[in-house]
């Protein structure tokens, strides 16, 4: 009797896919599918009315928006570790502690609209729909990287993204041009024109305002505001530190660039504007990067190290939106450092996949020079060594 009844409970469990334990904690918990916030309120300029000051968060949109930030963050350490490391060389400029504005940015637009943005682009590029793997490939110039290895870390790309621009500012009228694209196709879609609040100084960014509002372009121009240009802080750089006041005759708002709520919903009132047709609109994110400018600045020269971790202890975009999470029972700590252990694991194949892909040959040196030509030769830096060009 007893072998009967252990055959056949043996034979039930057969058939039943067992869990890991975390995954059966998980399920078993009551989480609420969502809750109500209060978000800080914006300061306006030449707005009767701004974002709202209360959102709701999914506990679905919580989770994407979590596991979307803290990749962000291990991408780029990972990236800081394998420049250490000599696989990745050149210019390479980190944005962990800004996770909220690429990620915010992103929630607030459809994918259909457009992004533009400087050199501090990797974050950008992962929310635009740029995989890991590519980013980090692209970092180490292999074939695999998103831009087949020849742009590295300053010219990344992908659809309705156009980078990744080197020249401080340049992206200004850039950003101008893709949103009068957009205006002329009738398309109802807005371009996001990002730039720090050094490059805000630029006379291109001024001219690219003058043009976007005589035109009445769907254009969003957002300085992110960290505090520092390279290594001037802003006070000494500008004359005028209110960068949300500077299209002087756009409206602009000004932004909690470390809450990623703020974000979404500032971004979604920056949209909905354009789209509406009543011209661009200036937005100003006040965040923070703890990184240097870029890998061949410590960041420690202009500012303490105790400056740095208040900032982290106190406003650090992750830590922020995790403790929303769980005080409000939309995840609980042991669902949060599952989705850690499951990044952790994409960063470190994607790192493997960056150190070990060929690096493409020279004779691609010339390809996709041009979207569609006949292959023409181009002379090489030996004027006796020829190229093919390949569309």
């Amino acid at each position: 009797m007893k072998k009967m009844l252990t055959a056949a409970v043996s034979r039930v469990l057969s058939g039943v896919t067992q869990k890991p334990a975390s995954r059966v904690l998980a399920a078993s918990c009551k989480y609420s599918n969502n809750a109500t916030f209060e978000i800080k309120k914006c300061d306006l300029y030449r707005l009767e009315e701004g974002p709202p000051v209360t959102t709701v968060l999914t506990r679905e949109d919580g989770l994407k928006y979590y596991k979307m930030m803290q990749t962000v963050r291990r991408m780029e350490l990972k990236a800081d570790q394998l420049y250490k490391q000599k696989f990745i060389r050149g210019f390479c400029h980190l944005c962990d502690g800004q996770e909220a504005c690429c990620v915010g940015l992103e929630a607030g637009i459809n994918p259909t609209d457009h992004v533009i943005t400087s050199y501090r682009a990797h974050g950008f590029s992962y929310t635009r729909g740029l995989t890991v793997r590519s980013i980090l490939a692209e970092l180490t110039g292999r074939r695999g990287g998103c831009a087949k290895g020849k742009g590295g870390s300053m010219h990344m790309y992908a659809k309705n993204f156009y980078g990744g621009n080197g020249i401080v500012g340049a992206q200004g009228p850039l950003g101008a041009g893709v949103a009068l694209a957009c205006k002329y196709e009738g398309n109802n879609e807005v371009c996001l024109t990002l730039y720090g609040d050094g490059a805000a100084n630029q006379g291109q960014i001024s001219e690219a305002y003058n043009m976007a509002a005589l035109w009445n372009l769907p254009c969003i121009f957002i300085c992110e505001n960290n505090c520092y240009g390279m290594g001037t802080s802003l006070e000494r750089a500008a004359a005028n530190t209110d960068y949300y006041k500077r299209g002087n005759f756009i409206p602009g708002l000004r932004v909690d660039g470390m809450d990623i709520l703020c974000v979404r919903e500032a971004t979604k009132f920056a949209a909905d504007y354009c789209r509406s047709g009543k011209g661009p609109i200036l937005m100003e994110l006040l965040t923070y990067r703890y990184h240097g400018h870029s890998m061949s600045d410590p960041g420690i020269s202009y500012r303490t190290r105790e400056e740095i971790q208040s900032v982290r202890s106190k406003s650090d975009p992750i830590m922020l939106l995790k403790d929303k999470m769980v005080n409000n029972k939309l995840a609980s700590v042991e669902e949060l450092k599952e989705i850690d252990v499951e990044v952790r694991k994409e960063i470190d194949d994607a790192a493997q996949f960056a150190m070990t892909d060929p690096e493409p040959p020279l004779e691609e040196l010339g390809h996709h020079i041009y979207s569609s030509n006949p292959p023409f030769d181009i002379r090489g830096a030996n004027q006796w060594i020829k190229f093919r060009s390949i569309s």
